[in-house]
C-alpha cells in the first residue's frame, strides 16, 4: 500500500505539483500571457481542492479511497490532454480545473486515507514513506523540462496523460480499502485480540481490527479542542510553504542579487532536506510525542524563512535551505498521522476534508501576504516576517493540541 500510493505521489509531483511552474513560463513567453493571469489558476486549484474537501471526505468513506483514486488518475490523464490541446487563457483555466479536480480526487488527501487504514502502530512511519515520493518527485522535474525545451510543452502534457495511464492507474488499481476486507489485520498482525483491560474476561475483549476501528465522528470533532488547533497550526504552517514555493527564488534573484542558477542551488539543497526530513519521521514518528516534533518544526519553518528574509550571505540562504526543507520534510507527514491518532478511523476521510477548509487558508494565503507586502514595501522582508510570526503561533498551537478523549465527553472548544 505504501510502494503504491508513494508512487502514485511521484508521478503527481514530477509531473505537476512541481513541474507546474515550467508550463506558467513557457506559456507566457509562447502565447504573451501575464504571469498574473497564469498564476490565478494555481490559486484556483487550491481553492477548488479547499471546497471539494468535505465533500471528497464524505465520498472517501462512503466508497473507499481506491475507487476514487482510480478516478481521479484518469481524470487526472483528461485534464493533461486537454492542456496540450490549449489556445487560449480560458482553455488553460479549463484545463487546470480538470487536473485540479483529478489531482484532487487521485492525490494526497485519498492516498492519506488509504494508508491511514492500513497503519496503527506505524502510522507516522507508513505516513513519511508515502511522502516520500511527493518529496523525491522534484528529481523528474528535469526530465520534464528538457522534454519541453526539446519537443514542446504539448508533448510534454500527452506524455503526462500517458504515463497516468499506463503507469499510474494500475497502480491504483492494486489499492485496497482495508486490511479486514480482504482478511488481514491493521498493521499486518494475526487476527487476536488485543491486550485485555482489568474489567474484560477473554470471551469480552473485543477484537483487534475492531477494537482500531474505534473513534469519533466528524460532528464529535468538531467539537473538540484538537481539531482546531491542529487544522490552524497546519495553516500556519502553509503559509510558509507555499509562500516560499511561489516566492522564495523572486527574493533571491531580484532581493538578493542571486543569479537563478545560485537560487536554483538553493532550492535543491531544501529538496535535499526536506527528503532527510521525510526520512528522519519514518524513524522518529512513532517513538516520540508527534505535536511536540510539529511544534518544533514551526520554529525550524519560523528560522528558516528569517534567514531568507535577511541573509547577508549564501550561507545564510543555505541555513534556510536545510531549515525549512527538513521542517518540511518532518513535519509534513506528521498532520495526518496526528489526526488519525486523535479521532480514529472511524471517519477519518470526513474529518479530514472538514481540516481541508482551514488548511486551505494558509496554502492561498501565504503567497499573496507575501506579495502584496512586497508590493506595499518593495521587498519581501516585511512579509516573510510577519509569516514567520505565524509560524511561531502555530508552534503554540500544536503544543495545545491535547488528544481528546473518546470514552469521556468530548473537550468542548
Amino acid at each position: 500500500m505504501v510502494r503504491y500510493t508513494s508512487g502514485i505521489q511521484f508521478l503527481q509531483s514530477a509531473l505537476l505539483t512541481q513541474s507546474f511552474g515550467a508550463y506558467i513560463a513557457l506559456l507566457a513567453e509562447e502565447k504573451g500571457w501575464s504571469k498574473t493571469g497564469l498564476s490565478g489558476a494555481a490559486a484556483l486549484h487550491s481553492t477548488e481542492a479547499a471546497l471539494l474537501g468535505p465533500a471528497l471526505g464524505w465520498i472517501v468513506d462512503r466508497f473507499g479511497a481506491p475507487v476514487v483514486i482510480r478516478c481521479g488518475v484518469l481524470v487526472s490523464a483528461l485534464g493533461f490532454y486537454t492542456l496540450s490541446q490549449v489556445e487560449t487563457l480560458i482553455g488553460f483555466y479549463l484545463s487546470v480545473l480538470v487536473i485540479g479536480l483529478g489531482a484532487t480526487l487521485g492525490g494526497y488527501f485519498p492516498l492519506t486515507v488509504s494508508v491511514v487504514q492500513w497503519f496503527e502502530r506505524y502510522r507516522a512511519r507508513a505516513l513519511s514513506f508515502q511522502s516520500l515520493g511527493l518529496a523525491i518527485g522534484g528529481l523528474g522535474v528535469p526530465l520534464v523540462a528538457w522534454v519541453m525545451h526539446e519537443y514542446g510543452w504539448r508533448v510534454a502534457a500527452q506524455g503526462s496523460a500517458v504515463i497516468m495511464l499506463v503507469v499510474a492507474f494500475p497502480l491504483a488499481w492494486r489499492l485496497k480499502r482495508r486490511p479486514e476486507d480482504i482478511g488481514e489485520q491493521v498493521d499486518g498482525l494475526l487476527p487476536t485480540t488485543d491486550s485485555q483491560s482489568d474489567n474484560e474476561t477473554p470471551n469480552q475483549a473485543k477484537p483487534l481490527s475492531k477494537r482500531l476501528m474505534r473513534g469519533l465522528t466528524a460532528k464529535q470533532a468538531l467539537r473538540t479542542r484538537a481539531f482546531w488547533l491542529l487544522s490552524l497550526g497546519h495553516a500556519c504552517a502553509l503559509l510558509i510553504v507555499t509562500a516560499v514555493n511561489v516566492h522564495a527564488i523572486s527574493h533571491m534573484k531580484e532581493g538578493l542579487g542571486y543569479s537563478v542558477a545560485q537560487a536554483s542551488l538553493v532550492i535543491m539543497i531544501m529538496t535535499i532536506a526536506q527528503v532527510c526530513g521525510v526520512l528522519a519521521g519514518a524513524a522518529i514518528g512513532d517513538r516520540f510525542e508527534k505535536r511536540m516534533v510539529a511544534a518544533g518544526c514551526m520554529l525550524m519553518h519560523a528560522l528558516g524563512i528569517l534567514a531568507l528574509a535577511y541573509a547577508a550571505r549564501f550561507s545564510h540562504l543555505v541555513a534556510f535551505g536545510l531549515l525549512h526543507g527538513l521542517a518540511w520534510g518532518l513535519r509534513g507527514s506528521f498532520m495526518q498521522a496526528l489526526r488519525a491518532d486523535y479521532f480514529g478511523r472511524k471517519s477519518f476521510g470526513m474529518i479530514m476534508g472538514m481540516s481541508s477548509l482551514l488548511v486551505a487558508l494558509g496554502q492561498i494565503s501565504g503567497p499573496m501576504i507575501a506579495g502584496v507586502m512586497a508590493d506595499l514595501t518593495g521587498d519581501y522582508q516585511a512579509g516573510f516576517t510577519l509569516l514567520a510570526a505565524m509560524a511561531i503561533a502555530g508552534s503554540v498551537m500544536f503544543v495545545y493540541a491535547i488528544k481528546p478523549k473518546w470514552d469521556e465527553p468530548t473537550q468542548v472548544m
